[in-house]
């Protein structure tokens, strides 16, 4: 890892294990964080993609015109060559933000201690090389059911789903951190990563 850049961290974790709240302790931490699930809201609250979606699938996923995820996540779930044509619009557009957002740390003084970019599907979808780093949340699986339940979630079970495991993810990430405790817990926990991640 070069003294030049900021440390490039993806961070990833299981279902309910706590990715946010490990975003929010890190930003607290001073790291510059990214949430690619907001960059997400963001395009699909903005002109851009609304108009692409509606022209391939009708003013019925933007009622009003307000994007319905649901609406488009019925057309893309459908049929997997929908969902090639969605992910070919909103990755690379989520990919300039991650770019632009790494060079921002980058150049940001005081040096933050990393750039950390949440990114649930990180293993799935290949990304990892992308990074200096990864860090992998993981959980109990009686902590993560409750969390999900509170959430009105049912259940947490990530076999039918396109996640891995938490412990898949956790065998490949360069850093594991166990979200079993209270928030200051996971922020002392992710401060050791931050210092080990230091040049």
């Amino acid at each position: 890892m070069s003294t030049s850049t900021v440390p490039f961290v993806g961070l990833t974790g299981g279902l309910a294990a706590g990715k946010s709240t490990a975003l929010a302790a890190l930003e607290r931490l001073g790291a510059r964080t990214l949430s690619t699930d907001e960059v997400v809201h963001e395009l699909y609250a903005g002109e851009e993609l609304r108009d692409l979606v509606v022209a391939r699938w009708g003013s019925g996923v933007a009622p009003g015109g307000v994007v319905d995820r649901a609406a488009i996540a019925k057309h893309a779930f459908a049929d997997p060559a929908e969902r090639q044509w969605l992910e070919s619009q909103v990755w690379p557009r989520v990919g300039a933000a991650v770019v632009a957002f790494r060079q921002d740390a980058d150049a940001a003084d005081p040096r933050p201690p990393a750039a950390v970019v949440e990114t649930p599907l990180l293993f799935e979808a290949g990304m990892q090389d992308a990074y200096d780093a990864t860090i992998a949340v993981v959980a109990p699986e009686d902590v993560r059911r409750a969390r999900a339940e509170e959430r009105g979630h049912h259940g947490v079970d990530e076999r039918n789903s396109r996640h891995l495991s938490q412990e898949e993810k956790s065998a490949r990430a360069t850093y594991t951190v166990v979200n079993d405790g209270s928030v200051d817990d996971l922020e002392r926990r992710l401060a050791a990563v931050l210092d080990e991640l230091q040049p």
